[in-house]
């Protein structure tokens, strides 16, 4: 396991945005993005839209990826 986030840009309607994963969850994201025909930007989309205002983008796509893989 990678002890240190990985940082990825990212185009979020139009805008980049910077954000650090460990690696397991960018793996884990790109995968569900595949399985669900959606581009990485697109899915990061959908997350970012779900998220309350005080949760941060990278803290959002964690949960949603352990709940993807739980539920």
């Amino acid at each position: 396991m990678t002890a240190r986030p990985v940082k990825h840009s990212l185009t979020l309607r139009g805008h980049r945005t910077s954000v650090s994963l460990e690696e397991e969850f960018w793996q884990a994201f790109r995968a569900i993005a595949m399985e669900r025909g959606l581009t990485l930007n697109q899915l990061a989309v959908e997350v970012d839209e779900a998220r309350d205002g005080d949760v941060g983008l990278a803290s959002a796509i964690r949960v949603y990826v352990l709940r993807r893989y739980r539920g």
